[in-house]
């Protein structure tokens, strides 16, 4: 005789509460927000001292949605909006109107190129096949945007891969690119979430020219990495001439600031072939179990 299989739950599910709550009679006491159920009710979740809450949620949407997609690890991209792909640098130098515009914006027409550099090395890691298992190695992870971030994206499509766009609520505007994956398109509020989920998954990082977002995701994860909080994986710089143009790294360690040894977390690159093969030889050769060793004991 065939055993009974107990149901799995014996509670009602929070969707049937939901469907369930939206048939109350209307009287005073039900119309009232103090009736709503807390998980629906809007004004309730956004309140001030809600925002622990909200940072919970923040963290566990994208974290659920990607393990679902089982997606194991991811390569992520870096660097400025405001770099044209290189059919649109020389609008973009024509739609200057002073000399000090025109000047910025050559500037900016010639760091299109890593637009191409970008996709390129976007669709070479996209190539990385699952593991027996099924799950997803080094998945282009972007901001979401323009410019750089587009270029990445577009380099997993171009394989027919998907890719990750984690985008963020700004005072301007922003949409995701087109070429984000749509269930793997992510919005958030919270800066910090965001470069929490940018790092989580990561196992390798590609840093483009850029600005202010662009330094504060570089330098956090330079200390994270110095300071032992994020295994070392590969940080590979683009643009070896605008980044000491703009940041002495050989003067910090020459005030002593920080180590000798912390410029070397950084790769220099500015071909996106030999940058995928500096990856893959660091994980060949067990090269982040090897440093993450040398952290722990202060080597």
């Amino acid at each position: 005789m065939t055993e009974p299989v107990p149901p799995k739950r014996i509670f009602p599910s929070s969707k049937v509460d939901a469907r369930a709550a939206e048939h109350v009679p209307s009287i005073p006491q039900t119309e009232s927000p103090a009736y709503k159920l807390a998980f629906q009710d809007a004004d309730f979740l956004l309140r001030e001292d809600l925002r622990p809450v909200r940072f919970q949620l923040e963290l566990l949407k994208p974290e659920l949605l990607l393990n679902e997609a089982k997606i194991s690890s991811t390569f992520v991209f870096y660097g400025s909006a405001r770099i044209p792909a290189p059919e649109m640098a020389d609008a973009l130098v024509a739609a200057a109107t002073n000399p000090e515009q025109e000047a910025a914006a050559q500037r900016l027409k010639a760091k299109s190129r890593y637009y191409d550099v970008a996709r390129e090395l976007a669709r070479l890691a996209s190539q990385t096949e699952p593991d027996d298992e099924g799950n997803r190695q080094f998945v282009v992870c972007s901001g979401g945007g323009p410019s750089i971030m587009e270029a990445a994206n577009r380099g997993a499509a171009d394989e027919g891969r998907d890719s990750i766009g984690l985008n963020i609520v700004l005072a301007h505007e922003q949409l995701p690119n087109s070429y984000v994956t749509p269930d793997l398109s992510f919005q958030f509020h919270y800066f910090a979430l965001r470069k929490m989920h940018f790092l989580l998954r990561a196992r390798a990082v590609a840093v483009f020219p850029g600005g202010y977002g662009t330094f504060d995701e570089l330098f956090e994860l330079l200390t994270l990495v110095q300071t032992g909080k994020v295994r070392p994986l590969p940080i590979l710089l683009f643009g070896e001439d605008f980044w000491k143009s703009v940041v002495n790294f050989q003067g910090l360690a020459d005030e002593g600031v920080i180590s000798p040894h912390d410029l070397d977390l950084i790769h220099w690159c500015e071909d996106a072939n030999a940058a995928w093969e500096f990856v893959c030889r660091f994980y060949a050769r067990g090269e982040d179990e090897e440093r993450e060793t040398s952290v722990a004991d202060g080597s």
